[in-house]
């Protein structure tokens, strides 16, 4: 069974403006979380924030946090974005 990736439309305008790369490496993030989960230590800087929260960065700029509660198939993006502004 596949996870379910939940993903705000406000974040939209935001991946509209981030480089290429950065746009790749979400893609590719999401696509690995619909299949193994939340858990994507292969990212960089991928870490954990908290019980079930996760983040990684996605370019030197640009980083992805999410979460999953426990015992669920779905995996919440809860921000993606500059990491200046990232909220941890």
């Amino acid at each position: 069974m596949n996870y379910i990736i939940k993903m705000s439309s406000k974040f939209s305008k935001v991946i509209r403006e981030m480089p290429k790369n950065a746009k790749e490496t979400l893609r590719h993030l999401i696509d690995d979380m619909k299949e193994t989960g939340p858990v994507q230590p292969k990212y960089h800087n991928f870490s954990a924030l908290g019980k079930q929260t996760y983040h990684c960065h996605l370019a030197y700029h640009w980083v992805a946090c999410w979460r999953c509660e426990k015992d669920t198939w779905i995996v919440e993006v809860l921000y993606v974005g500059s990491r200046e502004k990232a909220p941890y």
